[in-house]
């Protein structure tokens, strides 16, 4: 829905069917091993400390044990980047503020003013999510597997293989999809799950391994498992 609006405002030319300006993305915390790759160039990859910017284009990469909080001023946005995760920032499509390849992360988007129509998606594989302001859990599995989990506001998961249709995921549900799996969405508390035991620490090495999983091979762990352990970044609402 939300996504179908914007691009009837670009068609009648309220909106511009491009980002207006490049997108700043800065690293406000840094925990441990954080690494850039500029326009995604691993060659060139260099470890990061907190204050450091970064361009659209550039992937970000963290190590086992670290974590980063990642600031983008102009969408009013606000990532909270696991341990072994890795995520291009900015994608080919506009409105696409970042693209979580593997891993998991925990975003925040601010309510946007009045009349602001521009788009802010984050891509996973074989969906984009669209949101105005909200407050969700996202993690993709080595498979391409992945989880959604809402904490605030409502998530249009938009699939990107023909014949799946979008689904809206509202606070407090959770939702699995894939690059070969359409989306579910179903409460969170049927999954054991909650936004205290989400977390920002343990990885994406869990997901699907466990009995009992949920339609599009996701189960998540109880709080204090490797997948939604606590964190020490809390949940600061915007």
């Amino acid at each position: 829905m939300i996504r179908r609006i914007l691009l009837a405002a670009v068609a009648a030319g309220a909106v511009s069917a491009a980002d207006p300006a490049p997108l700043t993305y800065r690293f406000d915390e840094v925990k441990s091993k954080v690494y850039l790759a500029p326009a995604g160039d691993e060659k060139r990859e260099t470890r990061v400390s907190a204050g450091e910017s970064a361009a659209s284009g550039d992937l970000v990469r963290t190590g086992f044990w670290a974590r980063t909080v990642l600031a983008v001023p102009e969408r009013r946005a606000r990532f909270e980047i696991s341990s072994s995760t890795r995520a291009r920032l900015a994608g080919g499509e506009p409105g696409v503020v970042l693209v979580l390849e593997k891993g998991r992360l925990k975003a925040f988007f601010e309510k946007l003013t009045e009349g602001d129509l521009v788009e802010r998606t984050v891509a996973a594989p074989g969906a984009l999510l669209a949101v105005r302001g909200t407050r969700y859990g996202l993690e993709v599995g080595g498979d391409g597997k992945s989880l959604l989990a809402v904490f605030e506001g409502t998530v249009e998961v938009i699939p990107t293989i023909p014949g799946f249709s979008p689904v809206m995921v509202h606070a407090n549900e959770a939702c699995t999809f894939g690059p070969k799996s359409a989306p579910h969405s179903m409460p969170m508390k049927a999954m054991g799950m909650s936004e205290g035991s989400w977390g920002v620490h343990g990885g994406a090495g869990g997901m699907g391994q466990m009995p009992g999983t949920s339609p599009g091979g996701m189960t998540p762990q109880s709080p204090g498992g490797s997948m939604h352990g606590g964190s020490s970044m809390g949940t600061k609402k915007q």
